[in-house]
């Protein structure tokens, strides 16, 4: 499908004649006016006949993105055929056309012009930078579209706001004031815009500090770690790792592709909503995961367990997972196509024993994050359930409220269209309003049964475990993202932005002032330890100190004459400066270990990830 998008003043048309191909009409839908509409000019296109359904769905998921983005609520299908050389035979055309219009229908005032028909229109054009936009569609090309994703562009949600004294209240209708973040996000998720139009900061900041970059050679969404991006990635996989074996999860390994006429693989795939990569090797259909939920489930299945066993837990890394997202969506390392997904899953007894894992997972998940340096202010809530469980499970709701102490963004359905009954997600909303989940868990209804997972009670008995789902960080790439996206933030409001030290490529620096200070350097730097590196290069003192602020380093150590002779060192503290004002202190070697050691108490650690001499590093960019 191929699709022209043009925000209109005002479009119009009149059909003047029939062609062979023409559908039947009334005469009052010969002609239409719509003020204010995005007009959507649409061919559709032989590719879109193997599976019209799923054209359906990302048709008009792509419309409403647009028409949120702009903010038209009124919408004109117009059939166009001058945009594609490869055209569908007109009853497939005439079939998605109604569909998309049927899709667009319960959220947008909806007209379609009449296909087959020589038609006269005016339209104008707003002239704005979102005004014209075009959009390629092409499903079937090594993609998978579930029949949940499918579903999900139809599905009917409510969305509220539940606030601290457990009122339900409209989110058009809640009054945002000192909740400015929330009606981002609200706003983010009610419109589905989810293309971005401009680089977000994080990009820039990416690429400085030598962290991660594009990939040319590969699929879009596929990025370069450097070494100090790859360190990065890995302490945050290490610690999320530990914090789950601190959950009493069992670390397992599982494939990263799958027989897509496995008959428990077909089914499953068909409830998540997500596009996916497909291969064919050895006569066989392939999928990549997107996530570890089959391998563990497969597990599950063939295991022997007790009730003196559960709650259990499985949890794997994976690396990678892959989900084929749209392209107007893949910028940084926000969202991807390949990341790496800490993915959990607890066998629960019951429903009872699966919200009380709930509740200790959603606790565990704030925790984590506040670990890594993303804080309860820095994202928003939100939680999603069928309007049956919210019934029965109403104060447990409220009470998840009640932990993060400020409203939460509700959605509703009146039935059940996923695998699950509720879910929540943590939010970061960056500085271009786009909202990211982080962390979630879910409690799953379905899968115990399609994968025939059982457990044995004290009678004796087979019982079916309810599941959940639990990633409590969210994608490790993501982490960074929101990591990245907050120091920039932070550099608007006029502070210095910095990881933690745990998570610092370099953590203390050391600049010697001459040559002859550079043999009292190395000695520091050996009996430092951590990860210290010396900046022996041929520049000024002022420059390699410049250098080492946009590099965010926590601690700078300048060795000169008075340092030699005091035995003292003369360090810049990052955390405790400001963009003019440099915190700097003297300390012993011995104070600065054990000040260093007590921010890195309990975390991962890894080796400096580059040589030990700044003057032997090569520049990645």
């Amino acid at each position: 499908m191929q699709l022209l998008l043009i925000h209109s003043d005002f479009i119009e048309f009149e059909a003047k004649r029939p062609t062979k191909m023409a559908e039947q009409i009334d005469d009052s839908a010969k002609k239409g006016r719509l003020e204010e509409a995005l007009c959507a000019f649409i061919a559709v296109e032989k590719f879109d006949e193997d599976d019209p359904e799923a054209v359906i769905a990302e048709g008009a998921k792509q419309i409403a993105d647009v028409a949120g983005q702009v903010k038209a609520a009124r919408i004109m299908l117009y059939p166009y055929a001058h945009l594609s050389a490869e055209l569908s035979t007109p009853a497939t055309a005439v079939k998605i056309l109604k569909g998309m219009e049927e899709t667009l229908a319960p959220d947008f005032e909806v007209m379609r012009a009449p296909f087959g028909w020589y038609k006269a229109f005016t339209i104008s054009c707003k002239g704005h930078p979102l005004s014209e936009l075009s959009r390629s569609i092409r499903l079937g090309e090594g993609e998978v579209v579930s029949e949940a994703l499918k579903s999900e562009a139809k599905a009917v949600s409510y969305w509220k706001v539940l606030d601290l004294d457990g009122n339900m209240i409209d989110a058009d209708k809640f009054d945002f004031t000192g909740h400015e973040n929330l009606q981002k996000f609200t706003n983010y998720e009610i419109s589905k815009a989810r293309a971005v139009d401009k680089v977000p900061p994080h990009v820039e900041l990416m690429r400085r500090l030598e962290l991660v970059d594009y990939e040319p050679g590969s699929d879009p969404g596929n990025m370069r770690f450097y070494p100090k991006g790859r360190l990065v990635k890995s302490l945050l996989e290490n610690y999320v790792l530990d914090r789950a074996s601190d959950m009493g999860a069992m670390e397992v390994e599982t494939p990263i592709m799958y027989d897509m006429e496995h008959p428990t693989l077909k089914k499953y795939l068909d409830r998540f909503p997500a596009r996916q990569y497909q291969i064919e090797a050895d006569k066989k259909k392939l999928f990549l995961r997107f996530a570890a939920c089959f391998g563990q489930f497969l597990m599950g299945h063939d295991m022997n367990i007790s009730y003196r066993s559960m709650p259990l837990k499985m949890f794997e890394i994976t690396r990678y997972s892959f989900r084929r997202e749209q392209r107007g969506e893949l910028v940084g390392i926000r969202r991807l196509r390949a990341f790496t997904m800490p993915d959990m899953h607890t066998l629960t007894r019951d429903m009872k024993s699966a919200t009380e894992e709930f509740k200790k997972q959603y606790l565990a998940s704030i925790s984590l994050l506040k670990e890594v340096g993303i804080d309860l202010a820095d994202y928003e809530v939100a939680i999603r359930f069928t309007k049956d469980f919210y019934n029965e499970n109403r104060e447990f709701v409220e009470g998840l409220v009640d932990i993060v102490k400020k409203p939460v963004l509700i959605e509703m359905w009146d039935e059940r269209f996923f695998y699950f009954v509720l879910k929540f997600e943590f939010n970061f909303v960056d500085t271009l309003d786009k909202a990211s989940a982080l962390a979630t868990v879910q409690i799953d209804v379905e899968n115990a049964e399609r994968y025939d997972i059982t457990y044995v009670d004290e009678a004796g008995e087979r019982q079916r475990p309810i599941l959940l789902h639990c990633s409590p960080s969210g994608a490790i790439e993501r982490v960074m993202y929101a990591l990245l996206e907050k120091a920039a933030r932070l550099s608007e409001e006029g502070k210095l932005p910095m990881l933690q030290t745990w998570l610092s490529p370099t953590q203390i620096r050391i600049i010697p002032v001459a040559e002859r200070h550079q043999a009292r350097a190395l000695e520091i730097a050996a009996d430092l330890g951590f990860r210290t590196d010396i900046d022996d290069r041929d520049e000024t003192v002022g420059k390699k100190i410049r250098d080492a602020g946009r590099e965010w380093i926590p601690y700078v150590v300048v060795i000169g004459d008075e340092e030699l002779e005091s035995g003292k060192l003369s360090v810049t503290i990052r955390a405790d400066s400001t963009p003019k004002s440099p915190a700097k202190s003297k300390m012993t070697v011995e104070y600065l270990r054990r000040r260093v050691t007590t921010e890195t108490a309990g975390k991962p650690w890894r080796r400096l990830p580059l040589p030990l001499k700044l003057s032997e590093r090569p520049k990645f960019i």
